[in-house]
């Protein structure tokens, strides 16, 4: 397979990376910097495209995703104040806008899969998810405060409600990592359709190379794919699911 990913610097990201250059499947990594993947860059699987990608041009978009089998974001906001207020604001939200239309440009001959990471924090309006009164009141909070939440909700709404579940060139998936942890390696997880607890009250924690390992697993296999296209899968570590 050959697959493109964005956000693949990040602490997720590269260990997306990571775990599909090990099943030997072809990635391109598109990056401001090359520093965070540099154990990788040996890799002969790997292609690395040093820019930021709502830099980049239409054509040079589509050119990126021409090919490829899937298109996996691992972007986020950084953590400071010009990462959380400054420009851009949609960061999450526009780069799925602009990679699902380079994919449509395309004119693939299969469907091809983008998988976006999102976050438990995010309800999917296509399920009826019951939060309580006051998880409401802080999320509306959320909504005023923080604009890498409204940018969260308004990129997987992008998925649910613009390509939808029967586009002719692009299925897609949202995932929802609870309290993402760092661990030096995989361990058992539980995914959900819906969270099982609340993400502001009463989170729980998943490592963040259990979410890469998921992503991989969407991205090359077919049954689990089939199972989650479409959807926003809730994703915890065992040990924490049900505490």
């Amino acid at each position: 397979m050959r697959i493109l990913i964005v956000g693949a610097s990040g602490a997720t990201g590269r260990l997306l990376v990571e775990d599909l250059l090990n099943r030997g499947e072809k990635v391109t990594a598109i990056v401001r910097s090359t520093e965070k993947l540099s154990v990788l860059l040996d890799n002969k699987n790997l292609t690395v495209v040093t820019a930021s990608v709502l830099e980049l041009s239409d054509k040079e978009l589509a050119k990126n995703v021409q090919g490829c089998d899937a298109v996996a974001s691992c972007l986020g906001h950084n953590i400071s104040f010009k990462g959380m207020y400054g420009s851009p604001r949609r960061l999450v939200t526009e780069t799925a806008r602009r990679l699902c239309a380079a994919i449509v440009a395309n004119k693939p001959e299969k469907p091809v899969k983008y998988v976006l990471m999102n976050t438990t924090g995010n309800r999917n309006r296509d399920l009826n998810e019951p939060i309580s009164f006051a998880q409401k009141i802080v999320i509306a909070l959320l909504r005023l405060l923080l604009p890498p939440h409204v940018d969260n909700e308004q990129a997987a709404d992008f998925l649910r409600t613009q390509i939808g579940q029967d586009h002719p060139t692009i299925e897609w998936t949202a995932v929802r990592p609870d309290g993402l942890t760092d661990e030096e390696s995989v361990s058992p997880y539980e995914i959900y359709p819906s969270p099982i607890r609340s993400a502001l009250f009463n989170p729980g924690k998943v490592s963040r190379i259990n979410v890469a390992r998921f992503m991989a697993e969407l991205i090359t296999d077919k049954s689990t794919w089939n199972q989650w296209k479409g959807k926003m899968p809730v994703i915890y570590s065992r040990e924490t699911a049900n505490k």
